[in-house]
């Protein structure tokens, strides 16, 4: 006989008859226990069984006090209270079987699992050999267990091998495919990086972070632009983990030095999702991070990036003429690629010949030339730029410009009748003229060809299911930098709370906030005179550029979302 039945069946003779219990705690009375008995004998159902079917007790409150019996906890299961990813480590068979689910992991070494009997010894050893881990039983309804379980199992969902668009037939051919939901049969660790890019695409991650600690293998998402631990799983499955991903990316697992690149093409629930991979070595072994791009749900809308009227109307009317240089600046991450795609398309017709150079194409949009970079081939944006001038283009799209040839070109482009698009890291609009000018552009090719610099941030939308409105303090007005017009006012204002359509975070997807600022006379006069941002900031500013910070709070106003966000985005 097993030890811990052996143990758990001695134990089991000392435990207090949940009958008392029910009794002890007020919900029950003597004579009530003693017609269930009776009841009990007639047939073969369990005492608590009975006396939820004659409506005695809840389900809930019999799972409370057989909690108190055993010695574990009772769980009521919400959605978010389950961590798809170590529900998925037992397969969907096994799991209805036994009627038990993994909850979460506790350490590196114990995992938590809502059982609907937790004294099924032979269950409790099965789950430990199968998974790797020590389990801590809960007890849970029969209802919210098997609803979970479909939940996480959901049938029908596969994953195909996508059709990667512009690359090679080796490439293609190269690319690792996985059923991400039906994994039922497959190993434990393939299991697990399933269940890891699978639930990163239910959360609406961007970036999934695979990184290496000093006892564990730490697993992030960034969601909205702000990374979340989602849970770490133990040092000893690393190697596998990191390997599988590299499989999957069909770079090399034998090397561990440098850092390499890939991508994996996929369609989750549906959805075709194109991965980049990156790998980087560190003290602890390789970082990997995936950003996940899903194809079919790119926004290419203007009017739904978050622009206001105004700031929206400046904007179109530096990109409908026909020719000049725009400019959509930013740090990492702050959506001027979207940008750039919403733009080409409401530019897009069969009458212009539009390309773009790009690294990498995020997005394959159709009637437009798009190429990716190729430093390795020798194919950069400087190079592919030069190409792309003897193409006969109406419209260039240039992904980043990284270096003087490239903005060079550009800039030569923009004054030769060309409609030029691309981006600049600047922290502001005014900062990107005086950035070209650092990169060696002769300000008064600057001041020529640009038309419109477009700066803009990323901020988290307050989620409209749970955000609290509240009254701020004038002083608090006057800290965030509120006009004066507002302060005194006494406006209403709301803040995040959290609930679980927004996964407890308070905020639910992002809206951009955009400065807008039109090249003037005056603006290019700055420019030559070499002035600093700064004063050609003032100036804008007097033209009617509303600020990053401005725009903001404008719609802090309006609801969308609160100070707290806008201080995080924007210093």
């Amino acid at each position: 006989m097993n030890p811990s039945e052996v143990t758990s069946r001695k134990s089991h003779k000392k435990l207090q008859p949940i009958g008392e219990i029910l009794i002890g705690r007020g919900l029950l009375s003597r004579e009530q226990l003693e017609e269930t008995l009776r009841k009990q004998k007639e047939t073969s159902k369990r005492l608590g069984e009975i006396l939820v079917e004659d409506g005695v007790i809840s389900q809930d409150q019999l799972n409370s006090a057989l909690a108190e019996r055993l010695g574990v906890e009772s769980i009521g299961l919400e959605e978010n209270d389950v961590d798809s990813l170590a529900a998925t480590m037992i397969p969907e068979k096994l799991a209805r079987r036994y009627g038990a689910i993994p909850i979460k992991f506790l350490d590196e070494n114990t995992l938590q699992v809502a059982m609907v009997d937790p004294t099924n010894v032979f269950a409790i050893d099965d789950l430990r050999m199968m998974t790797g881990y020590d389990i801590k039983p809960a007890i849970a309804t029969a209802e919210d267990i098997f609803n979970q379980i479909s939940k996480v199992h959901r049938l029908g969902d596969t994953v195909d091998e996508e059709d990667l668009n512009g690359e090679t037939e080796e490439e293609t051919e190269a690319q690792a495919t996985a059923d991400i939901r039906d994994v039922a049969s497959e190993a434990p660790i393939i299991k697990l990086v399933n269940g890891v890019i699978s639930q990163g695409v239910d959360d609406r991650a961007s970036d999934i972070h695979f990184e290496p600690q000093e006892k564990e293998l730490a697993i992030r998402y960034r969601v909205d632009g702000v990374l979340h631990e989602v849970m770490s799983v133990p040092k000893r499955m690393q190697a596998g983990v990191l390997s599988r991903l590299k499989v999957m990316a069909d770079i090399d697992i034998a090397e561990r030095r440098i850092p390499q690149d890939g991508r994996i093409g996929l369609s989750v629930g549906g959805k075709p999702i194109d991965i980049r991979v990156a790998s980087m070595p560190t003290v602890y072994g390789e970082k990997i991070v995936l950003r996940l791009l899903d194809k079919s749900s790119v926004l290419l809308n203007l009017s739904d990036l978050g622009f206001s009227e105004v700031a929206l109307k400046r904007y179109e009317g530096a990109f409908r003429k026909p020719y000049g240089a725009i400019l959509v600046t930013g740090p990492t991450g702050s959506g001027k690629s979207t940008t750039l795609y919403a733009t080409l398309n409401v530019l897009n017709s069969r009458e212009k010949n539009i390309i773009t150079v790009e690294d990498p194409v995020e997005y394959r949009l159709g009637g437009i030339n798009q190429t990716q970079i190729n430093p390795k081939a020798g194919l950069t944006f400087a190079s592919g730029l030069r190409a792309i001038l003897r193409s006969d283009p109406d419209i260039v799209m240039v992904g980043e410009i990284r270096d003087k040839e490239t903005a060079q070109i550009a800039i030569e482009s923009a004054l030769t009748g060309h409609l030029v698009l691309s981006t600049l890291h600047t922290n502001d609009a005014p900062g990107a003229l005086t950035r070209l000018t650092e990169m060696g552009i002769e300000p008064f090719l600057t001041a020529s060809a640009i038309e419109c610099v477009l700066a803009q941030r990323l901020a988290r939308k307050l989620c409209p299911e749970c955000k609290e409105e509240y009254k701020p303090t004038d002083e608090a007005l006057r800290q965030n930098g509120f006009p004066d017009k507002v302060i005194g006012q006494n406006i209403s204002l709301y803040r995040p709370t959290g609930c679980s359509r927004c996964n407890k975070t308070g905020y639910k997807g992002r809206l951009g906030l955009y400065e807008v600022m039109l090249i003037s006379e005056a603006i290019e006069r700055l420019t030559v005179e070499r002035k600093s941002a700064d004063e050609i900031s003032r100036v804008a500013q007097a033209e009617g550029m509303v600020t990053l910070r401005t725009d903001g709070l404008d719609k802090v106003i309006n609801g969308l979302t609160s100070m707290e966000e806008i201080g995080r985005v924007i210093i």
